[in-house]
């Protein structure tokens, strides 16, 4: 049997509030605790450079993959369990979703929404069945909920969109949640 594989998109900052950072390390902790891998963007800074220290700390294995052009940006952290360098964005994107059973989104920038809707996406067009998180601490995702609950109400989206997305408010809650997803990993 595989180890079971869950694929973290997050910011390459920390964010105004230390729970941001906090929920990261615990996740990071989390995860290596079940035995579970990380997979990330293999940065060493902001919320991914905390979950992935934690899970390393925590004796996790860990994933990462970065395209070129950020090697410096995001402090590529080479001392991973297995480390992947693209070319691009989107193969980093590709390469992370092939090596992951479940996705789950913290807190983040423009880089994290866009790699939480390329998997939502895909999830909308069938082309997995993975579950697919958002880590919603301190609401930090209230207005990204308004907006695909916005999206369905004028008509742009099946309400089905809302059920691909599973809303929890802490790591606990949502490892909960996930174990019994990952269990026939």
């Amino acid at each position: 049997m595989s180890k079971a594989s869950v694929c973290v998109f997050c910011g390459s900052r920390k964010g105004a509030l230390p729970e941001y950072a906090a929920e990261a390390e615990r996740l990071g902790k989390a995860l290596a605790d079940r035995d579970w891998r990380l997979v990330y963007g293999a940065g060493d800074v902001g919320l991914m450079g905390l979950t992935a220290r934690a899970a390393q700390a925590a004796g996790g294995e860990t994933f990462g993959v970065i395209p070129t052009h950020l090697m410096n940006m995001e402090v590529g952290k080479r001392d991973l369990t297995s480390f992947v360098v693209t070319e691009t964005m989107h193969e980093r994107k590709k390469v992370m979703f092939m090596n992951c059973d479940a996705i789950v989104v913290l807190p983040g920038g423009a880089g994290s929404l866009d790699e939480f809707f390329e998997v939502l996406t895909w999830r909308q067009l069938a082309l997995h069945d993975k579950p697919i998180y958002l880590l919603d601490t301190q609401g930090y995702w209230a207005p990204l909920i308004g907006l695909m609950h916005h999206v369905v109400e004028q008509g742009f989206a099946d309400a089905s969109v809302l059920e691909f997305v599973t809303i929890k408010a802490t790591v606990e809650a949502l490892m909960d949640d996930l174990a019994p997803r990952l269990a026939a990993i």
